[in-house]
């Protein structure tokens, strides 16, 4: 069954029409096929569109994490009639709340909608007695969030960085174009292949800019469960007055990840919120925490004399200078380490007060940090990964187990997150 047709939520709520889809379908193909860069390239392996809509084609090998406010099961599972191994997000619909549905609806139309090969889209969306399946490719290495946590505790080197950031940014301007804003860019929504395809989740969050077949330039609508997202939203977003917010708050959210992914910590992350909200309104900012060799204001007028490719030293250790997290998850830094002067730019242009000052994704993907971009290759991003490992299929599974939860099965409701499982919120 369809899940646009089941009946278990068609009485709950409605869903805004997306009749931009023919309008837009000509950009679509343009951003889709225009980057050729081995973090954008879409393998065969990832097309699940011929795959069945039957549960009971497919057998549950183990539990990645939970997302959507813990509701969702992501697990990795086997398509038992072509063994191939996809990613499969259950969420109980009973538990879910009228705008829970509404939201889990457009994200299901949206996508249907986008067509991009760093955009991570469920093209398999079915129902079957009130659980919802959404299937999704494999993405083997986990979120940067937990590439972090479980192999980079004090950062990533900058050229994994830059190959994670094109990719987030490649689907950034694809969505901007297309006339959307993310509005949940963040690590944990940066996905990653095994392949090396970098895809940006987190598609619940997503706001359209489109009304009565006109493009805003601003909208005000506020995330939905934006107390996660706070660290990463923008000082015009969190603002809420009557100039809004548009795509370059999604720039000011990559910057925020470029620092998180730099530190291997959330910026602001125990700040509380008044006061996180303070410092953005006020222009204060992380930054790197070693000082520039160059001034940062004109990159034009720059000579950087190192292109942002590591030097072997490991430059890839810094922090917020407001951020003052030392979970056990990420551990504090021993010590601050040099960064590349253009991975300071990129980070200043990204984090402007003013959002009219911060540059375009498109302008973005032309910034000198990511020309090292353009010299990897799927063996050298292997490199990069040292020593993180994609996931493979446990060992020694038992013969085909599916799911046998019915409508009165009850599911966790608000449960916290077990050691060891990736966070998809």
């Amino acid at each position: 069954m369809s899940f646009l047709d089941c009946s278990c939520i068609s009485s709950h709520s409605r869903v805004q029409s997306f009749s931009i889809e023919e309008q837009y379908e000509d950009i679509s193909q343009q951003c889709s096929s225009s980057d050729v860069s081995p973090c954008s390239v879409l393998m065969d392996e990832d097309d699940i569109t011929g795959l069945s809509t039957d549960p009971a084609h497919y057998q549950l090998l183990s539990q990645l994490g939970r997302g959507f406010n813990n509701l969702s099961q992501v697990s990795m599972a086997r398509h038992t009639l072509s063994g191939r191994l996809v990613a499969v997000k259950n969420t109980d619909l009973d538990e879910c709340t009228e705008d829970e549905l509404l939201q889990l609806m457009n994200e299901a139309l949206l996508s249907r909608l986008f067509r991009h090969p760093n955009l991570l889209t469920s093209r398999q969306v079915f129902s079957s007695c009130c659980q919802l399946w959404v299937l999704s490719p494999l993405m083997s290495y986990g979120s940067a969030d937990s590439l972090l946590r479980s192999y980079f505790p004090d950062g990533m080197s900058e050229s994994l960085i830059a190959y994670l950031l094109y990719g987030v940014l490649r689907a950034l301007e694809y969505l901007h174009h297309m006339g959307y804003v993310h509005r949940g860019v963040k690590a944990s929504h940066v996905l990653l292949s095994a392949e090396g395809r970098v895809c940006l989740s987190g598609l619940q969050s997503v706001y359209s800019l489109m009304k009565d077949g006109k493009r805003m330039r601003a909208v005000f609508d506020m995330p939905q469960h934006s107390l996660s997202l706070l660290p990463w939203l923008s000082p015009e977003l969190l603002r809420q007055d009557l100039h809004g917010y548009g795509v370059k708050s999604d720039v000011y959210s990559l910057g925020i990840v470029a620092c998180e992914l730099v530190s291997g910590r959330v910026p602001f992350q125990d700040v509380p919120p008044t006061l996180m909200l303070l410092q953005k309104l006020q222009g204060s900012h992380c930054c790197l925490l070693d000082v520039p060799p160059y001034p940062l204001g004109d990159m034009g007028a720059l000579k950087v004399s190192r292109s942002g490719v590591d030097s072997g030293i490991g430059e890839s250790v810094a922090t917020g200078s407001l951020t003052r997290t030392a979970t056990a998850e990420r551990p504090q830094s021993p010590a601050p380490k040099n960064h590349s002067a253009t991975l300071h730019n990129l980070v200043q242009l990204c984090l402007q007060q003013q959002p009219e000052r911060r540059p375009s994704a498109t302008a973005l993907l032309t910034h000198p940090f990511f020309r090292q971009v353009k010299k990897h290759t799927r063996d050298s991003f292997l490199s990069l990964m040292y020593p993180a490992v994609p996931l493979s299929c446990p060992p020694d599974m038992p013969p085909s187990e599916t799911p046998t939860q019915t409508c009165n099965t009850p599911s966790p409701t608000h449960p916290e997150p077990e050691d060891g499982l990736w966070d998809f919120s």
